[in-house]
């Protein structure tokens, strides 16, 4: 039986604020992925998460997490 392999919805990015432009607002760095959020199973709202790195920096509150959509791979698959 074959079966097709699935692919995160999301993936879980992190950017570290590394400073204040010229309105206060926080700059970030670029963004890296620390993990992907998988839609729930069942019929069930929402995503589980599973995170590979915690970033020191978001302990300290220093930074902002994404989720970002998977790109569609050439078929159009996501």
């Amino acid at each position: 039986m074959t079966t097709k392999k699935e692919k995160p919805p999301y993936r879980l990015t992190f950017s570290r604020i590394t400073g204040k432009d010229e309105s206060g607002q926080d700059v970030l760095s670029r963004p890296y992925e620390i993990g992907v959020a998988w839609a729930r199973k069942g019929g069930k709202k929402g995503c589980v998460i599973s995170i590979e790195i915690i970033p020191t920096d978001l302990v300290n509150r220093n930074g902002v997490l994404f989720l970002v959509p998977t790109e569609p791979d050439e078929r159009g698959f996501a």
